[in-house]
C-alpha cells in the first residue's frame, strides 16, 4: 500500500460519494409479520417519488407486494408510518397518491376500500394508517384522518372498515384530536387505544383508555393509565389476556402490566427508556414470545440493548453479544421474532432474531456497501461522548472522527467540525452506520451529533429541559458541544460548521443567528419564523410550540424574539438552504423568508428548491445534489479547502 497523502482536513478525495449515497441505499421502515412471512417497507430514491414498499421475505424468498407505481405511505399526522398491515397473506396499504385504503391479496391487483378524495381537490379526503384486521368480524380497525372540510382541523378517529363491503369507515371512538394504537384482545373481545389533546405530543402526555368491542361498536370506555403529564408507549395484550403498556411515570419509559383490580405495576423498573417518542405510528419495543416471556429492547445511557424479560420475576436478560447498538419495530409470532437493527459498523438491517441461541439471521439491509473492500477502509466509527453545558449539566453527543487511509494531515492541523442538529427536536441521535456522515469524515471533517437537552434516551427530565426553552437549551447545547471538541483538541474551532434538518435546522439557524460560534451552516427544510410556523402548519404540530415556546400569541415576544428571520442583522455567515416544494410540515416561504432577508444583507446564500419533494429528500437526484452543494458551500466558505476527487 503507498505512504499516504499529505493534504488538508477537509480536502481529501474519498469513494464514499453522493452517487454512491443516492443510489445504493434504501430506507427500511415497518416490520410486520403474518405467520411465518416477514415483511418491511422499504422506501428507495431510485425509483420516482422515493417509493415506498412492501416487501415480504417467506419460505419461497422475498418478492414486493404492491407493483409500480403504488407507493405505500400514509400522510396521517404528515409523518405516517404503519401504512400497510398483512394477514392471512393479503395486504391491507395507504396509498400515498390518493391516501386511499387498498387490499392487494397474492396475484391481484391492488383492490380500493376506502372513497376517492375530490378531484379538484385531492388533499381534503381521508386519511388511514395503525391498522390491524379483525378477520372473525372481517374487518380493518385503525386511525382515519379526515380532511374533507377546509374550514376545520382534520378531523382523527378509530373507525372499522368493513374489508367486503369497504366505504369510508364506521365509528367506534372520536371526540379527542388525536388516537393511535387500537390493539384488539386475544378473545376479540376488548379494544385498547391511546388518545390525547392539544397541546400535548405523545410523549409529553396520553392516555391509555380500554372498551368492550363487539365487531359492530365499542362499549363503555375505561381510563387505564396516563394523563396531561405522563406519556404512555405501545399498548399490547400477552397471549394470555394481560394488558401491558409503557409509562414515564417514574421519569423513565418502563413497561406495565394492568392487573386485574385495574391498578397498573411496573414489570421491570429501571433507569433505562423502553419507550420512545412516537413521531410515526406502529413504533415498537417489545413483543411477546409466550404470556410468560417478552422480547424487549431499551436505551441506557444512550446505547440501545435487546433483552428477554420474564414477566413474572421481572428478570432481564440482555443478549450482550449482539453486535448491534439499536433496536426497533420488534415483533414476534408464530415462532419468529423479526425487528430492525444496526450499528456504528453495520447498516440498518431487517433480520430474525432467535432467543435461544442469541443468533441473527439477516433478510434485508438497507445498504450493502459497507462491505465493499473499496469502501469499508474508508469508513469511521464514532465514541459517545459527554460534555458539559449551561446551568452546571452536561448534555451527549456522538463524535466521528476523520479517517481516510489515502491521506494524512499537515503536522499540527486540526480537522473542520461538522455539528449536527438532528430533527425532533424531541428526537436522538442515531447510532446506526449513515454513509450520509461518513461522506463527510471521508474527506478529513470531524462530525459531532448532538443529543441536546430535549433528546429521548436520557429520561423524562432530560426531555423536559427544552420545555420552553427551544432556542435556548438546544442552542446552549450545539455551542457547548463545538467548544468541548475545541478544547479537546478534536477539531479547529475557526473551521466549524452546524447543519440540521427540520427543528434541526432551526436550532443550525438560531446559533448562526445568535451565537458567534459557527463559520457557516446549512439548514434543511428548517424552520426560521415561529410564529410563521404556529400559523402555517398540520394538525399533529400545531399546538406543538406551546409546550416548546409558550402559549400563542400570549407568548408572542418569545416567538419574535427567539426567531431568525427578525434577527437576520445579527447573522453575518454564509448560509445554505435546502428545501422540498410540497413540504406541509415547513412550508417553502419559511426557508424563504430567511433567504431573502440575508441576501438583502449580502450575506452568502445558496437556496436549492426541490420540485416533488416533502419534509425530508426522497428522491435520488436531489439527495445527491444537496449533498454535494454543501460540501461545496462549506469547502469555498468555511473550511477554505480545495476539494480533490
Amino acid at each position: 500500500m503507498a505512504d499516504p497523502t499529505t493534504a488538508p482536513f477537509g480536502s481529501w478525495a474519498s469513494p464514499i460519494t453522493s452517487d454512491l449515497i443516492a443510489t445504493a441505499a434504501v430506507n427500511l421502515v415497518d416490520v410486520l409479520l403474518d405467520g411465518g412471512d416477514v415483511y418491511w417497507v422499504e422506501s428507495r430514491p431510485s425509483e420516482p417519488s422515493g417509493r415506498y414498499v412492501l416487501v415480504r421475505r417467506g419460505s419461497g424468498g422475498g418478492a414486493d407486494v404492491n407493483p409500480a407505481p403504488f407507493n405505500v405511505r400514509t400522510r396521517v399526522h404528515e409523518y405516517g408510518g404503519a401504512a400497510a398491515v398483512v394477514a392471512g397473506g393479503v395486504a391491507y396499504c395507504s396509498n400515498f397518491n390518493d391516501q386511499r385504503l387498498y387490499r392487494i391479496a397474492p396475484g391481484a391487483a391492488p383492490a380500493p376500500l376506502t372513497p376517492a378524495p375530490p378531484t379538484d381537490r385531492p388533499d381534503a379526503g381521508l386519511r388511514y394508517a395503525d391498522g390491524l384486521i379483525d378477520r372473525s368480524h372481517g374487518l380493518w380497525v385503525g386511525v382515519r384522518e379526515d380532511h374533507r372540510d377546509p374550514a376545520r382541523e382534520a378531523v382523527n378517529t378509530l373507525v372499522a372498515v368493513d374489508l367486503a363491503a369497504g366505504g369510508e369507515g364506521t365509528l367506534l371512538v372520536g371526540g379527542n384530536d388525536f388516537y393511535s394504537s387500537p390493539r384488539l384482545s386475544p378473545d376479540g373481545g376488548s379494544l385498547a387505544w391511546l388518545t390525547w389533546n392539544h397541546p400535548n405530543m405523545p410523549w409529553v402526555g396520553t392516555e391509555l383508555w380500554v372498551a368492550e368491542f363487539t365487531g359492530g361498536g365499542v362499549g363503555k370506555p375505561q381510563h387505564v393509565a396516563g394523563g396531561p403529564g405522563e406519556s404512555i408507549f405501545q399498548p399490547e395484550w400477552s397471549p394470555d389476556g394481560r394488558l401491558y403498556f409503557v409509562s414515564d411515570r417514574t421519569g423513565w419509559w418502563n413497561l406495565y402490566r394492568r392487573e386485574p383490580d385495574g391498578k397498573a405495576v411496573n414489570v421491570c423498573p429501571r433507569e433505562a427508556e423502553f419507550g420512545q417518542a412516537q413521531w410515526v405510528f406502529g413504533m415498537a419495543t417489545y413483543a411477546f414470545l409466550s404470556a410468560e416471556r417478552m422480547i424487549c429492547t431499551y436505551t441506557e445511557s444512550g446505547v440501545g440493548r435487546l433483552a428477554l424479560l420474564d414477566l413474572a420475576s421481572g428478570r432481564l436478560t440482555p443478549f450482550d453479544r449482539l453486535p448491534f447498538t439499536e433496536f426497533s419495530s420488534v415483533r414476534a409470532g408464530g415462532g419468529t421474532v423479526a425487528l430492525r437493527v444496526g450499528s456504528p459498523v453495520s447498516p440498518a438491517a431487517i433480520v430474525t432474531f432467535d432467543p435461544e441461541t442469541g443468533t441473527t439471521t439477516t433478510l434485508r439491509r438497507a445498504t450493502e456497501v459497507a462491505d465493499d473492500p473499496k469502501v469499508r477502509p474508508y469508513l469511521t466509527t464514532p465514541r459517545a461522548v459527554v460534555f458539559p453545558t449551561t446551568g452546571g449539566k452536561e448534555a451527549h453527543g456522538l463524535f466521528y472522527p476523520p479517517h481516510n487511509p489515502d491521506f494524512a494531515a499537515p503536522d499540527g492541523e486540526r480537522p473542520p467540525l461538522l455539528v449536527k442538529c438532528h430533527g425532533g427536536p424531541t428526537g436522538a441521535a442515531s447510532s446506526i452506520l449513515d454513509l450520509r456522515t461518513q461522506f463527510w469524515t471521508s474527506r478529513g471533517i470531524a462530525v459531532l451529533d448532538v443529543d441536546y437537552g430535549g433528546s429521548t434516551g436520557y429520561g423524562r427530565a432530560y426531555r423536559d429541559r427544552l420545555y420552553l426553552n427551544w432556542g435556548v437549551v438546544d442552542v446552549d447545547d450545539c455551542v457547548a458541544a463545538a467548544g468541548y471538541a475545541a478544547a479537546q483538541g478534536l477539531a479547529d474551532p475557526a473551521r466549524a460548521v452546524i447543519t440540521g434538518g427540520s427543528a434541526g435546522g432551526y436550532t443550525a439557524l438560531a446559533c448562526l443567528t445568535f451565537r458567534n460560534c459557527f463559520r457557516a451552516g446549512g439548514s434543511h427544510y428548517g424552520v426560521s419564523d415561529l410564529e410563521a410556523l404556529v400559523l402555517d402548519t398540520h394538525k399533529f404540530e400545531a399546538r406543538y410550540l406551546d409546550w416548546l415556546v409558550g402559549p400563542y400569541p400570549a407568548a408572542r415576544d418569545v416567538y419574535v424574539a427567539r426567531a431568525p428571520v427578525h434577527h437576520a442583522d445579527r447573522l453575518g455567515v454564509p448560509v445554505a438552504f435546502f428545501q422540498g416544494s410540497e413540504d406541509r410540515i415547513v412550508p417553502p416561504n419559511q426557508t424563504e423568508l430567511m433567504v431573502a432577508a440575508l441576501r438583502r444583507k449580502g450575506v452568502p446564500v445558496a437556496y436549492l428548491l426541490f420540485a416533488g419533494e416533502q419534509h425530508g429528500f426522497r428522491q435520488a437526484a436531489n439527495i445527491k445534489r444537496a449533498l454535494d452543494a454543501e460540501l461545496y458551500f462549506y469547502a469555498a466558505l468555511a473550511f477554505q479547502v480545495g476539494l480533490r476527487f
